[in-house]
């Protein structure tokens, strides 16, 4: 199959691209930069942003499969703009996208959404980000018809490492975790989340590809951990065991800002992975493997 892949360049895009050419898949990334990693390189490329709805139908076309893990996030809100991005960039921008490509004849389309809307389904109507994905999640499925076979996974917390790729948020938490942020004492946030690794992810659009139910919104995930224990694993991969305190207080590295479920939240559930057949119980070596690569003692 030839797939088109949104948001290529990014860890889980690009998790995804190396998953699926290893299986045979011929792969093509679109980001709004090229990428400058001799690993993604190989790869077709398209130069567009999808927000901005600037690319032509007719470059849509003789794709098998559409794989979207571009939507915006707080690390992609432009400084100074308010939540009302969100709306542009999720809730308008990726249902149009999804329609520009079932115009151009692709016939099988997977989104990579979050989990909020499904797991803290209050927080659609009191949250602007949350409600974007909700919203942006029913329009591609909305479309959904025998010509054009649309699902969405609905993920948490992803974690992984993919060379080349920039992680900061990742890279901090290691430092952190390894003792190297100065006057920031080493506690963990009440509460915990569900984790998946990008490698669970490539997997599971691999599943959603050949076999997603038409017009299914898939919650996805591996490990329920929490914060204490999950902040523990890094400390210990770092070379820097710690048996943490909890503190219910604003927690410096996972401020409120990010945890859309609530501060102390915590949200733990039972995937079910057999539809789409991907692995699972790889959170401690990618946490491992995170620490390796973002240099851990």
């Amino acid at each position: 199959m030839h797939i088109l892949i949104v948001g290529g360049t990014g860890l889980t895009g690009a998790t995804a691209a190396r998953h699926l050419a290893s299986k045979g898949h011929q792969v093509t990334l679109m980001a709004r930069h090229a990428p400058d990693n001799p690993l993604l390189k190989s790869f077709g490329f398209i130069q567009a942003d999808y927000i901005n709805d600037e690319l032509p139908v007719d470059r849509l076309r003789g794709f098998d499969a559409l794989v979207f893990a571009a939507g915006a996030d707080l690390r992609m809100q432009p400084q100074g703009s308010d939540d009302s991005f969100f709306e542009q960039a999720n809730t308008l921008a990726i249902p149009r996208f999804f329609a520009k490509a079932k115009a151009a004849g692709i016939p099988c389309a997977v989104y990579i959404g979050s989990y909020y809307p499904q797991v803290v389904p209050e927080k659609i109507n009191t949250n602007l980000y949350v409600k974007s994905r909700h919203l942006a999640d029913e329009g591609v499925r909305a479309l959904n018809d025998a010509s054009f076979r649309a699902c969405s996974l609905n993920a948490p917390f992803i974690l992984g490492h993919f060379p080349g790729v920039n992680a900061p948020h990742l890279q901090a938490l290691v430092n952190y975790c390894a003792g190297r942020i100065p006057n920031l004492p080493l506690i963990a946030p009440a509460g915990g989340v569900n984790h998946i690794s990008a490698q669970s992810m490539a997997e599971a659009i691999e599943g959603a590809i050949a076999r997603g139910e038409p017009g299914k919104a898939y919650l996805v995930g591996d490990e329920n951990l929490s914060w204490k224990t999950y902040l523990e694993l890094f400390c210990k991969c770092a070379g820097n065991p710690q048996e943490l305190a909890v503190t219910t207080d604003e927690h410096p590295m996972l401020p409120d800002i990010i945890l859309y479920a609530g501060r102390n939240a915590t949200v733990h559930y039972i995937p079910d992975n057999a539809p789409l057949n991907y692995s699972t119980g790889k959170i401690r070596q990618t946490i491992a493997d995170v620490v390796a690569a973002w240099g851990g003692n």
